[in-house]
């Protein structure tokens, strides 16, 4: 057992517990104010420090002062002897700063995240989350959280599994790691509602339908992809009706159950072109007929099947070029399709929209605008010009480039 302290008297604890705090700020200190003290510990600091009257109740004690009591008294600095009496003394200034250190700098990773930057939208999640603050208070326990969420985020959309078994999957092995009301799965959902640009949904039945909009437990029959003159090599039936109905001139619907078990399919080398719209497939057969070259439309925003097809097309060696319309959602599905399918932009930059611009004098709004990560300029300049451009002003550039590639 230690010995006390010649200073650890009961009636100046309140002193010496005062002392230890002013010291913790970190920040310097001339004076200490004390107290409660009782009678004895009145008597106790006015025999340390001299004094010829008692002091009051709750003194205001100059640090100096104190400090060179206890030198005399005991050899010791102040800071010594509140250290042995109280605890270390801590520097809670240099400790609010290193904290503030560590969470700029988790939101600093965070914001600068390869899901987040292939995405940009995804920074007013990052603007959500920060004003919302640290899981638990810890910098740590969020990094860990987000880091799970951004693992589920780069995976979708899904290919249709079921939420348990993608949780499972992702969440080393957790198949509840993602279920309704968990932090984990509020934080997916929160990313989803703003990559689709809706409400965070309120009620289960909106969180099963975000979810499905995201690829998870697809209905596979349901969700198709529209695509023209594709000729994929082998002898599967996906592979037989795509070049059935590419030779034909007509359009081939694939859905997602085809697209799961394609049998012998293996996707052209040459580019596939990608549109946001069915029109500019229309507009495509109607020129080109049975010699359309591939094109594959997205629908707008694209589900599991059409992701799906992309993806094994470009694993194939595809070359994958993306056009969409020109408005601030049709910015944010353009980036969506490079970030998950490979594709790179097709006439997608700010000279081709500043170049588009006059074929719509009076145009519509463009709308909620996002950075769009291929071309920094382009947002820019459908902020300044304020005209949306959907793909059919366009149709015809477009055309013009796939007459380069066609079939035959």
């Amino acid at each position: 057992m230690t010995d006390r302290h010649p200073l650890d008297l009961p009636g100046l604890r309140p002193l010496w517990v005062a002392v230890h705090d002013r010291l913790s700020t970190g920040r310097p200190v001339n004076r200490v104010r004390s107290g409660p003290l009782d009678d004895a510990g009145r008597e106790a600091l006015a025999d340390l420090l001299g004094l010829d009257r008692l002091p009051g109740a709750e003194p205001t004690v100059p640090l100096a002062g104190l400090d060179g009591a206890v030198l005399e008294v005991c050899g010791r600095p102040v800071r010594d002897v509140v250290t042995a009496i109280v605890g270390p003394i801590h520097d809670r200034a240099a400790e609010r700063e290193l904290a503030a250190g560590r969470r700029e700098a988790l939101w600093g990773w965070l914001a600068g995240h390869e899901v987040v930057t292939a995405q940009p939208v995804l920074l007013e999640w990052v603007g959500h989350l920060r004003g919302n603050g640290l899981v638990d208070g810890s910098p740590d326990r969020t990094r860990g959280l987000l880091t799970a969420a951004l693992t589920v985020l780069a995976a979708l959309p899904a290919d249709g599994e079921p939420l348990p078994a993608l949780a499972a999957r992702l969440l080393d092995g957790d198949s509840h790691a993602l279920d309704d009301g968990t932090r984990l799965s509020g934080l997916v959902l929160r990313a989803l509602a703003v990559l689709y640009g809706t409400d965070m949904p309120d009620a289960a039945e909106g969180r099963r339908a975000l979810w499905s909009r995201a690829g998870v437990a697809d209905d596979e029959l349901s969700t198709s992809v529209l695509a023209v003159g594709l000729r994929p090599d082998g002898g599967g039936p996906v592979a037989g009706i795509s070049r059935t109905c590419a030779d034909a001139g007509h359009p081939v619907s694939l859905t997602l159950a085809q697209l799961r078990t394609p049998g012998d399919f293996t996707g052209p080398a040459a580019p596939v072109h990608i549109t946001e719209n069915p029109s500019v497939l229309a507009l495509a057969l109607r020129r080109f007929g049975p010699h359309c070259p591939p094109l594959v439309c997205t629908s707008g925003w694209p589900n599991t099947a059409v992701i799906h097809l992309l993806r094994r097309l470009a694993d194939d060696g595809a070359p994958l070029r993306y056009h969409g319309d020109f408005d601030g959602e049709g910015i944010r599905i353009a980036a969506h399709v490079l970030a998950r399918a490979g594709a790179v932009p097709w006439r997608m930059a700010a000279t081709d929209y500043r170049a588009a611009v006059p074929r719509v004098p009076s145009g519509p709004d463009p709308g909620r605008l996002t950075p769009a990560p291929w071309d920094r300029a382009l947002v820019d300049s459908m902020a300044e010009l304020r005209t949306a451009v959907v793909e059919e002003v366009v149709a015809d550039l477009l055309l013009d480039d796939l007459a380069d590639h066609c079939h035959g």
